[in-house]
This record gives structure tokens, C-alpha cells and sequence, in this order.
């Protein structure tokens, strides 16, 4: 699958096989985060690996209840270990860096036929207890991942290129 068909076909996915993730493709995901681009070459991206159920469903809880977060064999925990730098636009540098690394793995899940679904309604706090993750370390987004039990496309309901683009001026 190309990287265009990638994009067209990933889907969030909120039910999950009770089938493995091989180890291998989790770190080829791991390894394509690992290749992301990121303000000035900081890589600030860490990722905490959960399989264990037990904390797959802490994990869950801290996700307001989202069942689909611990029924996911495997869940990517998505954090930066930053110091805030700010770049000169004014942006924080860690969540940008940390959503493309992540946007590499979803792309990279859907062309091997996995399915993620970026989780940001969680208790950072509940999720750094559960995990031991320090208190320095923010944590950005959870990514359950795992074989999807829908594994048909979706029709994405997106504006238009008319809507969103502007060409050398806003008006």
C-alpha cells in the first residue's frame, strides 16, 4: 500500500480483534515514530509499550471508561520528555513533534492492516500513576492499536480543497 492509499484508508478504531500484535510490528511502528521529523532534530518522543491487561484497563479508566483502550491487545502511550522549548513562531515544539511521530505510526499500522485511534480524553495524572511515568514527562496522546474488527474503509466527510486553502494571501 502506498502512502496516499494509507492516508485514504485510515480510520479511527474503536473495536479490536482478541488477536496479537506481533512484537516485530510493533517496533517497525516504533521505528517509523522513530524516523519523524521533529524541531530541531530534538526527538523529544517517548513511547511506553502496554500489553499487560491489567493496565490496559487502568488505562482505559483513565480514558473516562473507553472500553475500546483496553480491549486494544496493544495501547502506545505517547509522551515527550521536553523542556518546553518554544520555537520562534511561538509553538511549543514537544506536541507537534510527538503528533507527526505519531501520524507515522497510524500510517504505517493501516498499511499493514492494523487499526489505532488517537486517544486525547484521558487523565494524565491517572495515566502517569498507572504506568510510573514521572512527573516531567508529559504524556500526549494514547494510541490503542491492534486488528481491527471492521476492517472495511470509511467515507471521510472532509471540506473541500476550495474551503481550505488559500494561494500567496488569506483573502
Amino acid at each position: 500500500m502506498d502512502v496516499f492509499e494509507a492516508i485514504r484508508r485510515r480510520k479511527s478504531v474503536r473495536a479490536f480483534l482478541d488477536r496479537d500484535v506481533p512484537d516485530e510490528m510493533v517496533l517497525a511502528l516504533l521505528d517509523a515514530a522513530r524516523l519523524a521529523p521533529s524541531a530541531s532534530n530534538r526527538q523529544e518522543w517517548r513511547f511506553v509499550v502496554v500489553r499487560d491487561a491489567t493496565l490496559r484497563k487502568q488505562l482505559a479508566d483513565a480514558a473516562g471508561g473507553q472500553k475500546s483502550v483496553g480491549e486494544a491487545p496493544v495501547v502506545l502511550v505517547c509522551c515527550a520528555e521536553t523542556n518546553g522549548h518554544v520555537m520562534a513562531c511561538g509553538q511549543l515544539c514537544y506536541p507537534i513533534d510527538v503528533a507527526i511521530a505519531i501520524d507515522h505510526i497510524t500510517l504505517c499500522a493501516t498499511a499493514e492492516g492494523l487499526g489505532t485511534c488517537w486517544i486525547g480524553a484521558f487523565d494524565e495524572s491517572q495515566v502517569k500513576e498507572s504506568l510510573g511515568i514521572p512527573a516531567e514527562i508529559r504524556v500526549v496522546e494514547l494510541l490503542p492499536l491492534g486488528w481491527p474488527r471492521d476492517a472495511s474503509p470509511v467515507e471521510k466527510k472532509r471540506l473541500a480543497l476550495d474551503d481550505i486553502v488559500k494561494y500567496e494571501r488569506w483573502q
